[in-house]
């Protein structure tokens, strides 16, 4: 821990040169990111469809997609404060070139519209018609929901409006089913006041220490230095807004969905307990529970091939019915 946490102040103090004008600056211990590595991560990026689709309140929404339109389909929805760009180990691994996947920024959230109201992110139904509004604007016939944090919310929100007979099956991965104090770690609640606060200061140094929580095994500085541009692009009224929800409880209608359910936690998880994930795997007969032993609240990013290898299976599985 000790590492990432060097690692983390490294990376901010890239950014603080840059912010200066000395972008040419690169702290002992870490080579700068080198040109070459970014434009390939450009290219990749590029290589991509890029379109929007427009939500029910007139939100637009930045959607990409790969993949052959016939192939099993992978719907990914990102975690708070992230973007479409945290699933980079995954569009980018060969285990899972046999799919058609889909992402998008979340409302609120990188290249999408930023709604300045706190009820376009408190009402669990606009979580819902966004995913909608994917599935229909991606033309996807049945795909695996694969949530990630807030994103296991929003796949929860969907089941709640439009019920799941078009969704084949979901993935959760240290996902928000409950907001209940008692499944979340002190940490994550302290972040619930910080990262909202209306004092700027105080919400940039939260919002950086809420994605340092995020891993247990430490991104490059160059990976860090983009999440950190990300999360700084995130609408403050996301956060507020969420928190005012009256819907709180999705379990419901994860128990009454009749798909199969593969859920994904990380054992360092600081932010989302494991009993968040047990919760579901009690109430749903048809799920399973793995547990990452290396990673924290990302294991999509930290334990990718194993990950990656899981999705992959269970999505052939839950596709061939």
């Amino acid at each position: 821990m000790h590492s990432l946490r060097k690692t983390f102040i490294s990376t901010a103090a890239i950014l603080f040169a840059i912010a200066i004008g000395t972008a040419a600056y690169a702290p002992s211990g870490h080579a700068a990111p080198t040109e070459t590595a970014k434009t390939d991560t450009r290219k990749n990026e590029d290589a991509r469809d890029h379109f929007e689709v427009r939500s029910s309140d007139g939100t637009t929404l930045a959607v990409t997609a790969q993949g052959t339109v016939d192939a099993p389909e992978i719907l990914l929805i990102h975690g708070l404060r992230q973007s479409h760009l945290s699933w980079v180990k995954q569009l980018s691994d060969p285990t899972l070139k046999g799919f058609r996947i889909v992402t998008f920024d979340l409302r609120g959230h990188g290249d999408s519209d930023k709604p300045a109201a706190l009820a376009a992110y408190s009402d669990a139904d606009k979580w819902a018609d966004d995913v909608n509004a994917v599935i229909s604007g991606a033309k996807l016939r049945r795909p695996v929901l694969v949530g990630w944090s807030l994103g296991g919310y929003v796949a929860g929100a969907y089941l709640r409006k439009y019920g799941g007979t078009h969704i084949a099956g979901i993935n959760l991965v240290d996902a928000v089913t409950n907001m209940s104090p008692d499944l979340f770690t002190s940490e994550a609640l302290g972040f619930a006041k910080s990262t909202t606060s209306h004092n700027l200061a105080t919400r940039a140094a939260a919002t950086a220490d809420f994605l340092f929580t995020c891993f247990y095994q430490a991104p490059t500085p160059s990976a860090l230095q983009q999440m950190m541009v990300i999360n700084g692009m995130t609408s403050r009224a996301v956060y507020e807004g969420f928190l005012q929800t009256k819907t709180t409880n999705l379990e419901p209608f994860f128990a009454a969905y009749n798909g199969p359910v593969l859920l994904s936690h990380g054992i360092h998880d600081r932010l989302v307990k494991v009993a968040m994930s047990e919760r579901i795997k009690s109430i749903h007969a048809n799920s399973r529970l793995s547990v990452f032993d290396n990673s924290g609240h990302s294991p999509f990013y930290e334990e990718p091939a194993r990950f990656n290898e899981e999705l992959a299976d269970f999505v052939k599985e839950a596709t061939a019915k």
